[in-house]
């Protein structure tokens, strides 16, 4: 295979890739805006919610982690790589979800409450650690 021609393949894997995490991304940003009231993007944006910005960079710190896991993981395989990202970044979003469902259910540790704060709360601080612990414990478990 000539320089070329390997520089091409990898370009191509590198935009497939960039494509799967980039929807991955925005499949992961409207979970997390369906998971807070008000349109998310509106409340970062005008009202610049601290506890929304963090729960949101978060969340996607933690898909960001699994999809590099998911590549480093194919070996090279191409579709395998881009399979598995696809569903492994899936699955990392539905359990960050599950996550800030249950804390909601067991420390009383409301999202929908802590958005709605103007100043940066303990709670919005734990659960962005939470999701960026379920994050890299999904992105070692993919390895």
């Amino acid at each position: 295979m000539t320089l070329l021609e390997t520089l091409a393949r990898g370009s191509g894997a590198i935009a497939a890739y960039a494509a799967v995490g980039l929807i991955l991304l925005i499949v992961g940003f409207y979970v997390i805006d369906w998971a807070t009231p008000g349109k998310l993007s509106e409340v970062i944006r005008s009202e610049r919610n601290p506890n929304a910005t963090l729960l949101a960079t978060s969340a996607l710190a933690a898909i960001g982690l699994i999809v590099a896991a998911s590549i480093w993981s194919a070996g090279g395989r191409l579709g395998e790589g881009l399979a598995g990202t696809a569903v492994f970044g899936l699955v990392g979003i539905v359990v960050q979800t599950l996550a800030m469902l249950i804390f909601d259910k067991v420390a009383g540790i409301s999202v929908r409450d802590l958005v709605k704060e103007q100043e940066l709360q303990p709670g919005a601080r734990l659960l962005a650690v939470t999701h960026v612990a379920i994050g890299l414990i999904t992105a070692v478990a993919v390895i």
